[in-house]
């Protein structure tokens, strides 16, 4: 996949900020009109103790949900940990693994925020604009807004509100257990999200595109430390 040249990424967190000001203004959560052939999801694991991302890019059939290609990526972050910047830490080496792709997803998930971000750019947003591809931000934990619970049953949803606007939603994607922030990243709408989401599933709390994600680059980073004493871990 060809991605944008959109700005620098050797920059300190106050240029950063400024950078997610800027772009936000390009992002469209415009109506999703494609057909779905190819979905894909996004995830990295962190490695404190030798300072190592492990990145990975999974694509699947859609909607069987059948793995057709996995891209990974090993490296050191070149961007500290700051809440709210986290797309200029781990994008870099999610990008490496989608330059790699061969099958081009109508869809991606990422294991982030999209729009329900302080500055309405979370990492799904900015990979969308990167990638000029319809993105969702699946996240596990509120960033910012608010809203109700949803009902307790699967496919359960209330609006997550900001300041009056809709950013999202609030997700129960398998019965009884805690919801999910579902937001648009870019080239879609919130509601498509959540139906998008919701389609994705196999039973479990995430999406399947990002849960095999996670599994994926857990896989990889026990692999990697299993070949590689403390001695002797070593990467670019």
């Amino acid at each position: 996949m060809k991605v944008r040249n959109l700005h620098s990424w050797d920059v300190l967190p106050k240029e950063a900020v400024t950078i997610q000001r800027e772009l936000s203004s390009k992002i469209k959560l415009s109506p999703f009109v494609k057909t779905i052939h190819y979905a894909a999801g996004a995830d990295i694991s962190y490695d404190r103790n030798h300072n190592i991302l492990f990145s990975a890019v999974l694509v699947f059939e859609y909607p069987l949900l059948n793995i057709v290609e996995i891209q990974s990526h090993i490296s050191k972050p070149n961007f500290p940990y700051v809440p709210g910047l986290l797309s200029f830490r781990e994008l870099p080496p999610l990008l490496e693994c989608f330059k790699k792709l061969t099958f081009t997803p109508d869809i991606i998930l990422c294991d982030g925020q999209g729009y329900a971000h302080p500055r309405r750019f979370g990492l799904a947003c900015h990979l969308g604009l990167l990638l000029d591809r319809p993105t969702i931000g699946c996240a596990k934990s509120r960033l910012t807004g608010a809203g109700k619970d949803p009902g307790v049953s699967r496919g359960s949803a209330e609006e997550l509100m900001d300041n009056g606007e809709l950013i999202g939603y609030i997700v129960r994607t398998k019965d009884n257990v805690k919801p999910l922030f579902v937001s648009p990243g870019h080239l879609i709408t919130a509601e498509a999200s959540v139906q998008i989401v919701l389609g994705c599933h196999k039973g479990y709390r995430l999406p399947e595109p990002t849960r095999l994600a996670h599994l994926e680059v857990n896989k990889i980073r026990i692999r990697f430390l299993k070949e590689h004493n403390d001695n002797k871990v070593g990467v670019n």
